[in-house]
């Protein structure tokens, strides 16, 4: 029997950005706006995420070579990228981080850069929409519901299973990017996967794992090892973050 699946996947979300920071200190002013300096895409690591992407970098360097990604998959925002790129060279992983558009932020529309106080206050329309249908199927105009995004990520999915089944593979992305490939791997249902995110953000190189099980269904599945696990930052002495992203309508 062919094997479908990769032998392991590691779903990772980016180190801490400066849009993090940006955040927390709109909204500690109470400000309608978080001011990062151009579009959500060319939002850069901080250096404490730098720090952090280096720090999982080292802990999968020290991985026996048989147990190392064979492929890096990320979002091609910035944030993502560079994740990517400091974990491939902390751990000397001779891999360049393949860029899939699939694996991107959930985009916001015209909720992108506001605070819950400027979604209130701007558009308060749009915040009653989601209190009634919830953060599942809400679609701010000009974005995304966590259903649009978990439809590119069946996509995504597919493309993985084709090209790298037997293989082991890291996906550098997002926090609901992770949540919505959770809620996918795990056959979750919309209740399911809404009281796994009120549990907490995602860490910042947070590591969910997932590994293959051949005894589950007639090709086998993954099962899932570790779920926002953060002993590699620790390993390694890198601060772990747990912030929303840029947007509170990524919470």
């Amino acid at each position: 029997m062919a094997q479908r699946w990769p032998e392991v996947l590691w779903v990772v979300r980016h180190g801490e950005s400066l849009g993090n920071v940006a955040r927390d200190v709109a909204h500690e002013a109470g400000h309608t706006h978080i001011e990062t300096g151009g579009r959500d895409v060319d939002v850069p690591l901080s250096p404490l995420g730098e720090r952090q992407a280096s720090a999982l970098g080292r802990w999968f360097g020290q991985l026996p070579a048989a147990e190392r990604p064979d492929a890096i998959l990320c979002s091609p925002y910035r944030r993502a990228l560079r994740t990517a790129q400091l974990v491939a060279e902390a751990g000397c992983l001779p891999l360049r981080p393949c860029l899939d558009e699939r694996l991107r932020e959930k985009e916001f529309g015209v909720l992108d850069r506001l605070t819950r106080y400027g979604i209130t206050e701007l558009h308060p329309d749009q915040a009653e929409f989601r209190r009634i249908l919830g953060k599942f199927y809400h679609r701010p105009p000009g974005g995304e519901s966590w259903c649009d995004v978990i439809l590119r990520l069946r996509s995504a999915l597919d493309t993985i299973v084709l090209h790298h089944a037997g293989q082991r593979v890291l996906v550098v992305a997002h926090q609901v990017v992770v949540l919505c490939m959770r809620y996918l791997l795990e056959e979750m249902d919309e209740a399911a996967i809404l009281a796994v995110d009120a549990e907490g953000d995602v860490p910042n190189c947070g590591v969910t794992e997932y590994r293959l099980d051949p005894t589950r269904g007639r090709d086998g599945s993954l099962r899932l090892v570790h779920a926002n696990w953060v002993a590699p930052l620790e390993e390694e002495g890198a601060p772990v973050t747990a912030e929303p992203d840029q947007v509170t309508g990524a919470r």
